[in-house]
């Protein structure tokens, strides 16, 4: 294989593009079992603990209103619940049932590779990967 700049550029892209894929894969998959959409999934797992909707909208970098939809749904599957916020009664929190839970701890046994992509770096390495792709981005 060449080592020009063009060729390794190619490879390292196509290196995201199979993390992604694998990430993809299996947080569908692990979501699917559970007759949940990627998102639903993602948000019941960010709503284990009580929190903010506004939380779980910045989790899945979405709108608050779209979240809303999202929350209707496990609500209506009786995954989540709602209350105020005992600190401000105009915040919304969301809580997983101890149905929601266990789906949750599923969904987590489901996705080793989505739950934690970055298992096999160090620290160091860890950090270094944050400062390159933080390069990148500023491009």
């Amino acid at each position: 294989m060449s080592n020009s700049p063009d060729e390794l550029t190619r490879e390292i892209v196509s290196l995201f593009a199979a993390v992604n894929r694998r990430y993809t894969r299996e947080s569908e998959a692990a979501a699917a079992a559970h007759d949940l959409t990627p998102l639903q999934a993602k948000a019941l797992l960010a709503a284990e603990d009580p929190v903010p909707t506004r939380r779980i909208a910045d989790r899945l970098h979405a709108e608050p209103s779209n979240v809303t939809v999202i929350i209707d749904r496990l609500e209506s599957r009786g995954l989540v619940e709602r209350s105020l916020d005992p600190g401000d009664r105009r915040v919304k929190r969301v809580a997983a049932t101890t149905a929601g839970r266990t789906v949750a701890a599923d969904l987590r046994t489901r996705m080793p590779f989505a739950a934690e992509p970055l298992a096999r770096l160090t620290a160091q390495q860890r950090e270094t990967l944050r400062e390159l792709l933080q390069l990148i981005l500023e491009a």
